[in-house]
């Protein structure tokens, strides 16, 4: 297997959510990236997600044109291509951190799209969807929400929604380091309410917990994990007692009603990943990090070999040493080792679906 089918991407759901394990989820803006993703789920023997958040799929269609649309359809398409060469894993692709202000020139456009290939017998391009409402008020969040879940119910994809604000900033979307960064149990109960608990439709929830986008120094970030805990088992107690008017699934591991996404867990703690982990989250973002490991490698030969990627004193430089391949295969190998390090994190490592 290779690109998830919408079926597939389900049983990878829920293996991770019967399991106790979480996918790394990896922004990519390259057919670098892209690649290096693949080799680290490979080497890790990890399924997994790779993603492209707006500025990402704008990247991905030339700095001249900043189409998000032709961007996201070109980054599926070599993504399609090149993971034919890796069939022991499967590879879920997702759009990332969509706000309201892009719905209409990214998401809505890629779900009817996808609309109009599942009508003519083919499978949707990707598998899921982020829609980022935290900007926005709980309850027009979900009334969108609403709209987009039964979109992705007959694209064959899955939603992603955010309650709740991540701090730190992504692609010029930013919040406040402060105390709308955690959700509540009431919150829970609100998306519950409206968009019911798999019976409408699959969808992904990413509660907030403190989570921040970005590098910080330690003690920056105060996450609190136990408040993914403290959502899942107020809802499922007030689902349970007939107070919200949902049936909760039978398959559903108990006290656990939402699948959960963890944003922003750049330089979290491993003991805090695992907490994280055992409250629900399926999905983890890794972006920051593979971004660092990606450039590090870049800057590291540069400064090893400044005098072959440069015409210093007037010589002519060293071919060799500033051919994109030379640097770009150092870049992709420290990319791809940080890739193994989230998987073996998320205790997804060893365990692609066979």
């Amino acid at each position: 297997m290779t690109i998830a089918t919408p079926e597939r991407y389900a049983q990878m759901l829920d293996a991770a959510r019967q399991g106790g394990y979480a996918y790394p989820a990896i922004n990519v803006t390259s057919s670098q990236t892209l690649n290096a993703a693949l080799q680290g789920l490979a080497e890790a023997e990890s399924d997994g997600i790779i993603q492209v958040s707006v500025g990402g799929a704008a990247y991905f269609s030339g700095q001249r044109v900043l189409d998000r649309v032709t961007g996201s359809l070109a980054f599926a398409a070599f993504a399609h291509e090149v993971a034919r060469k890796y069939p022991n894993i499967t590879v879920a692709l997702h759009t990332d951190h969509c706000a309201k202000q892009y719905l209409d020139e990214w998401v809505r456009p890629l779900l009817d799209i996808e609309i109009d290939e599942v009508a003519h017998g083919r499978e949707p391009m990707f598998q899921s969807h982020m829609w980022d409402g935290s900007t926005v008020p709980l309850a027009e969040n979900l009334e969108i929400a609403r709209e987009l879940l039964d979109k992705s119910v007959r694209a064959h994809t899955v939603l992603e929604i955010e309650i709740g604000a991540v701090g730190g900033e992504e692609d010029g979307h930013s919040a406040e380091i402060n105390e709308k960064l955690y959700s509540s149990v009431e919150d829970g109960v609100a998306v519950a309410r409206a968009l019911g608990l798999g019976e409408r439709g699959r969808y992904m929830a990413a509660f907030t917990f403190g989570n921040v986008h970005g590098a910080y120094k330690p003690g920056v970030v105060k996450l609190r994990p136990q408040l993914l805990q403290q959502i899942q088992h107020g809802v499922w107690d007030r689902a349970a007692a007939g107070e919200i008017g949902v049936a909760l699934d039978a398959n559903v591991p108990d006290g656990k009603p939402f699948e959960l996404v963890f944003h922003g867990g750049s330089g979290s703690t491993p003991q805090e990943i695992a907490e994280a982990v055992s409250y629900g989250v399926v999905k983890m973002n890794i972006d920051t990090d593979t971004q660092y490991a990606f450039t590090r490698a870049i800057a590291d030969h540069m400064f090893r070999h400044y005098d072959g990627v440069l015409k210093v004193d007037g010589e002519v430089g060293d071919k060799k040493k500033y051919d994109p391949r030379s640097w770009g295969k150092e870049a992709e190998a420290s990319m791809a080792a940080r890739v193994v390090e989230a998987c073996r994190q998320l205790g997804s490592a060893g365990r692609a679906l066979r």
